[in-house]
């Protein structure tokens, strides 16, 4: 089991998320101070100190007071070089459900995965009133756990295997990966995966109808235009998104579900229906990259005559009965 074919294909916003972690990471790295950029009890009471006696300021400077760009720079920027490895692969492999949503759901995702682990996080310090420097670290901790959720409930396993007795599946490694990344720091890092698994569940739970929630589809054509072409995709090819989108040659998006419904396949008014061919293997790999047995895989793009929105359709259907 992989992410996905063709690296960051109709993943512009991932794309975009983890070339800024890197930078940042980076960039701290080379200043000295990726330590500076965790949560503490007393960052945090300073913050309110803060806040009190600046109520009259204006929100410049607020800002710079409150040293708000510390926070933001710690949802990108990893702790140490190990947590940047694990979390960008992590990242990485994350991006098949932006395919499954497409990108204008998958960054309300980002948002709220961020944003509602951060104030778990604010609660948990708060709560629990650590006197250390730093007790939690920094890196995008809410959105990479946030996304284990998704990844336990809506990818199937695959492939099973046994190593001395001890069975595992193709979802295993991504579990180790995450779990090391967990660990990686101890109880500075804990408490953040524990905030963005609450996160998750949240979402999962479709809290407020946030799982209906999405940006104007122009937000993904502007993550589009700011990310470079990935390596490997022909320039000016149409690239369909799984079950969210389907990208254009100008880089817009419209709902596949708009465009083709599973029980109405597209209407050919001149040429007569060809037979059914082997269907590629590209097609394959990107329902197996979603989750599904090759073997169902292929058996619904034979159905769908290679269509891969079709095929997709038929193989939830399956699912859901």
């Amino acid at each position: 089991m992989n992410g996905g074919p063709s690296g960051f294909n109709n993943a512009p916003v991932t794309k975009t998320f983890v070339i800024a972690s890197a930078i940042f990471t980076i960039f701290v790295g080379i200043k000295g101070g990726p330590d500076k950029l965790g949560l503490s009890y007393q960052g945090i009471s300073w913050g309110w100190m803060v806040l009190w006696n600046t109520v009259d300021l204006g929100a410049v400077d607020i800002f710079r007071n409150l040293r708000l760009w510390k926070l933001i720079l710690s949802v990108f920027a990893f702790s140490s070089t190990p947590e940047m490895m694990f979390g960008l692969c992590l990242l990485y492999y994350f991006r098949v459900f932006e395919r499954q949503i497409g990108s204008s759901k998958y960054l309300v995702f980002i948002l709220f995965s961020v944003i509602v682990s951060l104030l778990f996080e604010v609660f948990a310090v708060a709560l629990l009133k650590d006197p250390s420097a730093n007790l939690l670290t920094s890196g995008p901790y809410g959105l990479i756990f946030a996304s284990f959720v998704p990844f336990y409930f809506d990818i199937p396993v695959s492939t099973q295997f046994h190593i001395f007795s001890v069975r595992f599946s193709d979802k295993s490694f991504i579990y180790l990966a995450g779990v090391q990344l967990l660990l990686s720091s101890w109880k500075r890092s804990i408490l953040p995966g524990l905030c963005g698994i609450l996160a998750g569940s949240l979402y999962r739970l479709n809290l407020f109808g946030i799982r209906k929630a999405k940006f104007p589809e122009f937000t993904a054509s502007f993550f589009s235009w700011l990310s470079w072409p990935s390596m490997g995709s022909p320039r000016g090819a149409t690239t369909r998104n799984v079950t969210g989108s389907a990208p254009t040659h100008a880089g817009r998006h419209v709902e596949a579900s708009l465009l083709i419904t599973p029980h109405c396949p597209p209407r050919t008014s001149h040429a007569p229906m060809a037979p059914s061919t082997e269907p590629p293997e590209d097609a394959i790999g990107t329902l197996v990259s979603m989750g599904f047995d090759r073997s169902s895989a292929r058996q619904a793009l034979v159905q769908a005559r290679n269509d891969i929105n079709i095929a997709t359709n038929i193989l939830l259907e399956a699912l859901s009965r």
